[in-house]
């Protein structure tokens, strides 16, 4: 549920349904007087019992949310329910200190909220039934969600409240700007898997012995070879053939959605006014009075508009509406009759001369106009039609026979076959979880029955049959044979390179020379470098290495050695530190970074109170409860 959420509501207040919905987070605001109240509890706050109930209730929920997380080890999961107890608890004393500081949020403040919440709206307007909708879709009430809200603007209220009270002291600022411009000279020594990898031998007792060793390895999961129908509804619209007296008949049926108003298509000579308007009159009157006496309208548009749009066209104006040809220029025309001369028409571009060449009455689009609209509707209804078709078809056919051949051939279509589809899916159907359900369930899987139709989305449906189910496995040494022999390899290869930087390492601090240490394990040192901590060329941990690493003296050099991005290690000697010149950066960076170290603050300040409060608070866990129920299902 909280994924959907996620994907649907945006905006300044998407955070609250972050916070309140997933029922894995849920608690402050809740109360407790449900079924889940009982004798046990799983933490007891300043007297306040979270029962047992409701917690593993959050358990399962944050596994429904997060399945990745449902088959991790023992350890791991311990891990996950102590962290969800751990939050549950934080909430309960951020809502004991805001019930005794008063922190209270009004009728009026909490409607203005839910009130913008897009979701909760129709054509902009907040809708009451909408509201009640999504709400019952996510399993909750208008009285509940109302009460979660109020809860969550509470505490937004104590963490900004907190929050404005963080300060940046000019100096703690001014160090801050020293600290982030910072810039060190570095010497780096690059040691590559290609310097040691030929020397590595991996032998066959060391492939078998890690193999037997990793029994958890190289485990192929169960699948299913299926025979599957497919029906597509793009596949079924292909084949749809549309006749011309089809598309007719449906034109005849549908024209009066394409009713357009008159149109007009007339073509004009422009001569424009300049800076005298008396000669541009002269020359278009002379030109009407040729177009009038018999000269083809069109060359004397080609050489006399000097309208560049459309002179190359003989003046063609092309088809248009009386609202696409507003003022003097669509007056005229559209009270001329076809054929006519007209002119000279002055507009604020200067004078025309037209010829109106004809009339479209009102009415509908031609049908050339609209042919392709209207063939792809009679597809799509066709293909709508026939998909439907198939599915009962199939469906018919699937009740008089076990045969997916028989089943096929009475729709038409072809069996398609697909091997080791998994729970993570496979081939053409992808990871289409109904898909995946369909297959794994015990009746297909196991009983060997043909599924029904399903729908696996809003254009494809299917029916499965599973050929053999293959249980999971661990496959045979000689199938992965190759993989075991890299991993060794990798393993004795990035041993080797380990050895030789510390080698690099011990030998400076010892003497000094980083050139003949590196040279002492074939490599070489290379030339100074000037890093920043943007720098994003270098590799990001050569960087966030270097510049968390102790600042040299001469009785102590910083030299040390990093597992690099490549997959090697590279040694780096900080050779010298240049203190950041804040001066150098732009006055609206460093306004942002002020802010931002401010915000920071606030936020730490933020989880020191909530330490605090811990701290000061009288708690009791029931370790039994965090790793009894659930732990080990």
């Amino acid at each position: 549920m909280l994924t959907q959420i996620r994907e649907k509501i945006t905006g300044p207040v998407a955070w609250i349904f972050l916070g309140v919905i997933g029922a894995s987070f849920v608690f402050v605001g809740v109360g407790f007087n449900t079924s889940f109240i009982g004798s046990d509890y799983a933490a007891k706050v300043n007297g306040e019992e979270i029962p047992v109930g409701y917690f593993e209730t959050q358990y399962r929920d944050f596994i429904a949310e997060n399945p990745q997380f449902a088959d991790v080890g023992d350890t791991f999961r311990l891990q996950i329910r102590r962290q969800l107890l751990d939050r549950t608890i934080r909430e309960v004393l951020i809502d004991e200190y805001l019930n005794d500081m008063g922190y209270a949020v009004g009728d009026e403040r909490l409607a203005q909220i839910i009130q913008e919440i897009p979701e909760f709206q129709t054509d902009g307007v907040f809708n009451m039934e909408t509201y009640r909708s999504f709400l019952g879709l996510q399993g909750l009430d208008p009285t509940q969600f109302e009460r979660i809200q109020r809860q969550r603007i509470r505490e937004q209220q104590l963490s900004l409240a907190i929050g404005a009270s963080a300060l940046v002291s000019p100096a703690e600022y001014r160090r801050y700007l020293n600290l982030i411009a910072e810039q060190r000279v570095v010497t780096l020594v690059e040691l590559t898997a290609d310097m040691v990898d030929e020397t590595i031998e991996v032998s066959e007792e060391e492939i078998a012995s890690f193999y037997d060793e990793n029994a958890s390895l190289y485990q192929q999961p169960e699948s299913a070879d299926i025979e599957y129908i497919l029906i597509d509804r793009d596949t079924i619209s292909e084949r749809v053939q549309i006749t011309e007296s089809e598309l007719t008949e449906y034109y005849e049926q549908e024209k009066s959605r394409y009713l357009q108003d008159e149109q007009r298509q007339a073509r004009h000579i422009l001569i424009l006014t300049d800076d005298d308007e008396a000669a541009a009159l002269e020359a278009a009157e002379a030109l009407a009075a040729r177009a009038k006496a018999g000269e083809p309208f069109e060359d004397l548009a080609r050489s006399n508009s000097m309208d560049g749009g459309t002179a190359s066209n003989g003046g063609d104006l092309g088809v248009l509406t009386r609202t696409q040809l507003p003022g003097e220029l669509g007056a005229a025309i559209f009270s001329m009759e076809e054929g006519r001369i007209e002119g000279p028409i002055q507009t604020e571009f200067g004078f025309h001369v037209v010829r109106l060449d004809r009339i479209l009455e009102q009415g509908p689009l031609p049908l050339e106009q609209v042919r392709g609209d209207l063939l792809a509707e009679l597809q799509d209804q066709e293909a709508d039609g026939a998909f439907m078709a198939l599915e009962r078809t199939l469906s018919d056919a699937l009740f008089d026979t076990p045969d997916m051949a028989a089943i096929a051939a009475a729709g038409g279509v072809e069996v398609m076959t697909l091997e080791g589809f998994t729970r993570d899916g496979g081939g053409e159907l992808g990871s289409n979880q109904v898909a995946i359900d369909t297959v794994f369930d015990s009746r297909v899987l196991l009983d060997g029955e043909i599924s029904d139709v399903v729908e696996l989305d809003a254009d494809s449906s299917a029916l499965f049959r599973v050929v053999q189910y293959n249980e999971s496995r661990r496959m045979p040494l000689e199938e992965v044979r190759d993989q075991v022999e890299g991993t060794l390899r990798g393993q004795k290869v990035e041993d080797v390179l380990a050895e030789r930087a510390d080698a690099i390492v011990e030998a400076v601090k010892a003497e000094g020379d980083l050139g003949a240490a590196a040279a002492a394990v074939d490599a070489e040192p290379s030339e100074p470098q000037l890093l920043t901590r943007d720098n994003q060329l270098a590799d990001p941990s050569v960087v966030f290495s270097v510049f968390t690493s102790p600042k040299p003296t001469p009785e102590r050099p910083t030299i040390a050695k990093v597992r690099n991005q490549s997959g090697g290690y590279t040694v780096f000697n900080v050779d010298a530190v240049l203190p950041g010149r804040p001066e150098s950066i732009p006055l609206n960076e460093r306004d942002d970074g002020k802010l931002l170290l401010a915000q920071q603050s606030g936020i730490s300040d933020y989880s020191a109170f909530v330490e605090a409060l811990v701290e000061s608070a009288d708690i009791i866990i029931d370790e039994d409860v965090i790793v009894g129920e659930g732990l080990l299902q």
